[in-house]
């Protein structure tokens, strides 16, 4: 019994202010033998590992972000223009069949369908006589962004710790035993690549060398180098042809640098081998001690920025991977927690300002020939990859996607022009390093015109957090290159007379009636896309006092384009016509991007396209693909739902194999799509977001979906549009008791509570009313909703609100308290 009192006087301390930062590790007491998915991940955005924590064979398997197949190359199909009018008039008359089976002809690239990011290959570390073990135990500190593994041989405690060093362009593994001399292992490396070479240099450096592979008749242009340089304290450094021994050390510390060719896009003239070296140079005259500091800081910069507090249980106690398996049926709720910072970690981890953008599997991969290639899937996955970015107070890291929306902008043209005859600029569904952005895949994923379209709107997200308008000055040119696109693309629908996307297809979804094809003319998320891409640069062009004419152009062409419906099932309709099945659990809802993440739908502007969202997920039912029920998370979060996104959640958090039909979670918290696919880690980190903090509708909303098991808590770091931050959020009984928001830009501060609140100064709380005054917070008018006869929705009963203002200064601080 003292025991359980001592527990829970504990558990209620957590929620004072900060979380129990002991608690922000993943560990386990068995190695990950030879299963990939049980490594875990260290990265700095530019280099990846996987370390196994095994005793005997050590394995850190080794990536690097620009180590993709291929080289500089374009995929466009130029007979796709003049196919284009047979394609629309075959859709408009209903033979989308037909229509899909032009389009893999005309259409689709015939030559590269994107190419493949790939590993370098694994350091792999030998200790002889370390087959028999004990008091093993291996981590991963999402706080420090160190993995540690320890354990006992012959009574001698072995410890090595790793991570990737976000002040230096190396990997770092130190060793260290409790007993002198006790240090001794063999280092070689290993790759799948064809084309590789492995040697060890008269300076003593383990040396790797390769080229990646070819693909699609696509020349490999790309060339690695990694090396590998030992420091000891003591003991002796031997070597052979393709290895270093190292024997009798008190310590070793193991350096690794790669890099490669590639400057950018269109230019790999690089000199991958002075980059290694040079890279090795620097880092390797300091102290161990000095770039664990160094990186230490480097990383907490970004991580220490949010905390989240939802209390602990005796659940907490477990290793990671039997608080997975327990986490259905037990109360864990610093496991949701965990997971949510281990989200923002992996997004520090792989993606950093100068980088590459997190692909589909983040900048973690030991496959040459990778599930989906490990590309940039852009009708969706790698979007969700930066959901997290601004709410998540992780702003910078936005900036490698950012910039691979700019890079689009610009091979985009060609394919608008080539393929479509337009003006401005599109991709497709899928990218890659190349930045591709013609059709792959056939036509039933691939000829889906809105990637561009939807990618740009992240650098609109960007200026709405930051609101830096020489930043948006900047980005203008590729929002209006998006909606020029449109502009000439759109075409007049012959029955309905709206403005519509032909061809275009809600993605990767068929509905029967069209004889399992996906393509049709004026889907639900074209609709909205369009919508999204010409409201942004509107409200882009008045604020930069731009471009009046297209601002009317493009103010009269969103008025034409076809609204959102409300079918006879009671559903938001995913095409124009009412032929939803609600038997159909397709993974991908993309009808619900204007729900989120998109505010075309609310809870206080359109009831009934908000009703009709919650009918659709309904029909479509919880358990799917990872990524799928992440982004789950986020529409039960904006339909107020907490306890329907908690289940979720639950689903998420999952070992694979429990859900029939569905993901899960790998033993390492890796997203399982299943293969693993890194978007669903991010979007359940969005979500557990979304539940406590809203800014997309009008206001900042706080609390708006928490399930009852959170119903005290705290949380602290986190932004919301107009350069709002929250500082702190305390809330206990499901009420809020404390609220500090630092403005860092001024304006109106609108806030939705959930229970009446006081000001701590003693200023009064201004009830709000009508528009918000703050720029940020202008949410366009949605076209009124097109019911159907059949239909009997009605809106939903919402949970009472207060809504309040307050005036803020730029750099004030704002405190309210429960009254």
């Amino acid at each position: 019994m003292k025991k359980i009192v001592v527990l829970n006087f504990f558990i209620g301390l957590s929620f004072i202010y900060s979380q129990d930062t002991t608690r922000l590790k993943l560990w386990y007491n068995e190695p990950a033998g030879k299963t990939w998915e049980n490594a875990l991940p260290i990265g700095n955005g530019f280099l990846g590992a996987m370390v196994y924590g095994n005793v005997e064979q050590e394995i850190i398997q080794l990536n690097e972000n620009t180590v993709w197949s291929g080289g500089p190359n374009r995929n466009d199909n130029p007979t796709a223009l003049a196919a284009l009018p047979e394609i629309r008039k075959m859709i408009f008359d209903g033979k989308h069949k037909d229509a899909e089976k032009l389009a893999n002809d005309k259409f689709i690239s015939k030559k590269s369908h994107g190419q493949m990011f790939q590993p370098v290959g694994s350091l792999n570390l030998n200790f002889e006589g370390h087959d028999t073990y004990s008091d093993y135990k291996r981590e991963l500190n999402i706080e420090n962004a160190i993995s540690k593994t320890s354990y006992k041989v012959d009574g001698v405690t072995y410890t090595r710790e790793a991570f990737v060093s976000f002040s230096e362009r190396v990997i770092v593994i130190h060793l260290t035993a409790d007993k002198k001399g006790s240090i001794s292992f063999n280092a070689s490396y290993t790759s799948p690549h064809k084309i590789k070479n492995f040697a060890v240099s008269n300076s003593k450096d383990l040396e790797i060398t390769g080229t990646t592979s070819d693909h699609e008749g696509i020349k490999s242009l790309v060339n690695f180098k990694g090396i590998s340089r030992i420091k000891l304290n003591n003991g002796k450094l031997e070597k052979n042809d393709n290895s270093l021994i190292v024997k009798n050390a008190d310590a070793a510390t193991i350096f690794i640098s790669i890099a490669t060719n590639f400057n950018n896009y269109n230019d790999v003239s690089g000199n991958e081998a002075k980059r290694a070296a040079d890279y090795m140079n620097s880092a390797f005259g300091k102290s161990y001690e000095t770039i664990k500091k160094k990186h230490i800081a480097a990383y907490q910069k970004y991580f220490n920025r949010v905390k989240l507090d939802l209390g602990t249980t005796p659940a907490a106690d477990l290793p990671t991977d039997e608080r997975l398996k327990n986490f259905r049926s037990t109360n864990d709720p610093q496991f949701v927690a965990l997971y949510y910072q281990y989200g923002r970690y992996l997004l520090i981890s792989s993606s950093q300002p100068g980088g590459q953008p997190a692909n589909l599997q983040g900048i973690w991969n030991n496959s040459l020939t990778p599930a989906w290639d490990s590309k940039y899937t852009i009708n969706i996955n790698a979007e969700m990859n930066y959901w997290p970015a601004e709410k998540t107070n992780l702003s910078e890291l936005h900036q490698p996607f950012l910039q691979m929306v700019k890079d689009l902008a610009v091979t985009g043209q060609e394919t608008a022009k080539t393929m479509y005859g337009t003006r401005g600029w599109m991709a497709h569904h899928n990218t890659d390093i190349w930045r591709a952005t013609g059709a792959v895949d056939g036509a039933f994923w691939g000829l889906w015109t809105a990637g561009g379209g939807w990618a740009s709107q992240h650098l609109w997200e960007h200026y709405l957090y930051k609101g830096d308008k020489e930043y948006l000055a900047s980005i203008y040119p590729v929002l209006k290159g998006a909606a020029l696109f449109y502009v000439d693309f759109l075409v007049e629908h012959p029955k309905y007379k709206w403005m519509v996307v032909n061809p275009g297809n809600s993605p990767e979804n068929a509905p029967q009636a069209h004889n399992g094809s996906s393509l049709d003319a004026g889907t639900t998320m074209d609709n909205q896309i369009v919508y999204d891409v010409f409201s942004t640069t509107i409200r882009a062009a008045q604020i930069l006092k731009e471009d009046a004419t297209l601002i009317d152009t493009l103010k009269q062409l969103r008025s034409r384009l076809a609204p959102m419906h409300v079918g006879k099932h009671n559903q938001l309709q995913e095409w124009l016509d009412d032929i939803d099945d609600p038997k159909d659990n397709h993974r991908h809802v993309s009808h619900l991007y204007g729900l989120f993440p998109s505010n075309q739908i609310s809870a206080y502007k359109t009831p009934e396209l908000f009703a009709a969202s919650k009918n659709t997920l309904l029909h479509r039912g919880d358990v799917s693909t990872g990524w799928s029920m992440g982004w789950k998370i986020n529409w039960w979060a904006k339909l107020q739902d907490g306890n329907h996104a908690y289940s979720l959640i639950k689903n998420q958090l999952t070992p694979l194999g429990v859900n029939k039909g569905g993901g899960g979670t790998y033993n390492n918290l890796f997203d399982a799509h299943p293969p693993f696919q890194i978007d669903g880690n991010f979007g359940c980190t969005s979500g557990i977001t979304e539940m406590l903090v809203q800014s997309s509708d009008g206001a900042i909303h706080l609390l708006p979906a928490l399930p009852d098991v959170w119903s005290e808590g705290n949380i602290q770091g986190i932004r919301a549009r107009g350069g709002f931050e929250i500082v702190e959020m305390q809330w206990k009984d499901a009420k809020l008791t404390k609220l500090v928001v630092k403005s860092a830009l001024g304006g109106n501060l609108r806030l939705r509570l959930p229970n009446d609140m006081k000001q701590k100064s003693g200023a009064e709380l201004v009830m709000a009313n009508g528009e918000n005054p703050n720029p940020f917070y202008f949410v366009d008018e949605t076209a009124a909703a097109i019911i159907s006869d059949k239909s009997t929705i009605k809106p939903l009963e919402l949970k009472p609100t207060v809504l309040v203002d307050i005036a803020t200064k730029k750099g004030s601080v704002y405190t309210l308290v429960s009254k």
